[in-house]
């Protein structure tokens, strides 16, 4: 297969998205190649997430266009779900030949779209490469990792992940720091979000509850640890409302539990993503195993505790308001009633680069990459051998 055949009337971009946070991710870079003179950009949605809340709402709430194609791919195992993407994204550019392949994040839609362009010869971008947790016990760090190395374009958030590749012998013109796009659409966003009364609906009051998202296997495919921290929940919220969102996942998880684990929270079915980001703009504190959620709330400078042993986001703890409590629900405990008892932590300084204007950024390296597959520039080693910062632009 040859890439780049549509030079002549146009490009051609496939965005790949499967899991929530993709499409927060991909939005702001979506709108700003489609603002491109001679640019089109398609979207690919594998179906990974299929509950309307997870993905039909943030289509209509990003103002993404509609996917041109829905693989379908639901649930399944991690070879189930990489197995399918990797079948049906390849079919598709096959029938497309796009002059490239975005994907995003570390989920199996990534990596499994990114191999299938790397053997058909498309060139891969990367939205969010470099990030480390260390911890291979993670799919996710083996997603990330797979679709770094295959990559062409590998855009960077944040200068820990650039220095990531660079440890791993990855530098030149094929890394880019961009910014945080995740961050573009939580700005454009909270405005309208915080508009339509998420509080009040809920019967919350601004600083006046705890926000907690819990979906990782790690910990809800676990019953006893899974009902060792809802119950550490429930006792705090004696004193403060717990709000609840229930993943898919962990629904299914607590379904097969007492039923009484969550008499004392506030449970909800999964939020849309307006409702989602105006609870979490205005809580006292949020306790997650997110990595979207911890970046968010250090943006909104909200304290955030990771429910986890490590995190993948070391710059939200370095520059941001995460803190790492680990897996002991006593501790995570301690810690929320220590935080809720004391003074309000200092505001963090705003992280580079997470201002709203990340998209752009990450459009216009991936006009140099095409310029650069075309044969285009004038002096096309300009850039060897070091990271690209278009942070100017």
């Amino acid at each position: 297969m040859t890439h780049g055949a549509h030079t002549s009337r146009g490009r051609l971009v496939t965005c790949v998205v499967g899991a929530r946070p993709n499409f927060v991710k991909a939005a702001p870079l979506v709108h700003a190649l489609g603002a491109r003179p001679g640019v089109t950009v398609e979207l690919l949605h594998t179906g990974q997430h299929y509950d309307r809340a997870l993905s039909g709402g943030f289509i209509e709430q990003l103002d993404l266009p509609a996917p041109a194609h829905s693989l379908g791919v639901g649930s399944g195992s991690h070879a189930e779900q990489t197995a399918a993407v990797l079948v049906g994204v390849e079919k598709r550019l096959l029938e497309r030949r796009p002059d490239a392949l975005v994907v995003v994040g570390d989920v199996n839609s990534t990596v499994g779209a990114a191999l299938a362009a790397a053997k058909l010869g498309v060139p891969i971008v990367h939205l969010e490469a470099g990030l480390r947790s260390g911890d291979w016990s993670m799919p996710e760090e083996v997603n990330r990792a797979v679709t770094d190395r295959i990559s062409d374009l590998l855009l960077c958030h944040c200068d820990e992940a650039v220095e990531n590749l660079a440890a791993e012998g990855i530098s030149g013109d094929s890394v880019a720091l961009v910014g945080n796009t995740m961050i573009d659409s939580l700005l454009r966003l909270l405005p309208v979000a915080r508009a339509q009364g998420a509080l009040a609906r809920f019967g919350l009051k601004a600083d006046g509850y705890v926000l907690v998202t819990l979906h990782r296997p790690a910990l809800v495919d676990d019953p006893e640890r899974l009902a060792a921290v809802i119950s550490a929940l429930g006792r705090l919220a004696e004193s403060l409302p717990i709000v609840f969102p229930l993943h898919p996942r962990t629904r299914a998880k607590l379904d097969q539990l007492s039923p009484t684990l969550l008499e004392r929270l506030l449970t909800t079915e999964p939020l849309d993503y307006l409702d989602f980001i105006a609870l979490e703009s205005e809580a006292r504190l949020v306790v997650t195993d997110s990595g979207g959620v911890q970046e968010e709330t250090s943006a909104l400078a909200v304290p955030c505790f990771t429910y986890r042993n490590n995190t993948e986001r070391a710059i939200t703890i370095r520059c941001g308001t995460n803190r790492l409590v680990g897996v002991d629900p006593e501790a995570l405990a301690f810690a929320c009633v220590q935080e809720l008892r004391g003074p309000r932590r200092p505001l963090p300084e705003p992280i580079p680069l997470w201002d709203g204007r990340a998209g752009e950024r990450a459009a216009s390296a991936i006009f140099e990459l095409l310029d650069r597959e075309d044969g285009e520039l004038a002096d096309p080693t300009a850039f060897a051998g070091r990271a690209v910062s278009i942070a100017g632009r």
